[in-house]
């Protein structure tokens, strides 16, 4: 955990699809500590038209090549939120060729209570986690 979701304009192979997530992943167990298999990931591909991702007066472009990656999670500190974004950005760039400027983040939070991952259980609040 934490669940991450990431939202593209379809087009791209299989292979870049696998080379996104692994590098969000990677960004993920380096900036909040979790374990290398708590791994949750959805990717969802729109038609160009049903994406749309201004720059809200920041004053760059966006590109086909644009990804909103929205993590559901616990809590988590300013310092891992922003060493999330750097760490994702790079690597999105470096492994991707995804620029910062079509990269966009957004965080839902939640709590220990609103996580089952299986037999109809709160592994948070059992302590099984």
């Amino acid at each position: 955990m934490p669940l991450v979701k990431i939202h593209m304009i379809e087009g791209r192979t299989q292979e870049e699809i696998t080379t996104i997530l692994d590098a969000l992943h990677r960004a993920v167990v380096e900036s909040f500590d979790v374990p290398e298999d708590d791994r949750y990931q959805l990717v969802l591909e729109y038609p160009a038209d049903h994406l749309r991702a201004l720059d809200t007066g920041l004053g760059f472009t966006r590109t086909k090549k644009f990804v909103l990656i929205e993590v559901v999670s616990r809590p988590r500190t300013r310092a891992q939120k922003e060493h999330f974004y750097e760490n994702a950005s790079s690597a999105l760039l470096r492994k991707c060729h995804v620029g910062s400027t079509d990269v966009m983040f957004t965080f839902v939070t939640n709590s220990d209570e609103d996580w089952s991952f299986g037999l109809g259980q709160a592994q948070f609040l059992t302590g099984a986690l």
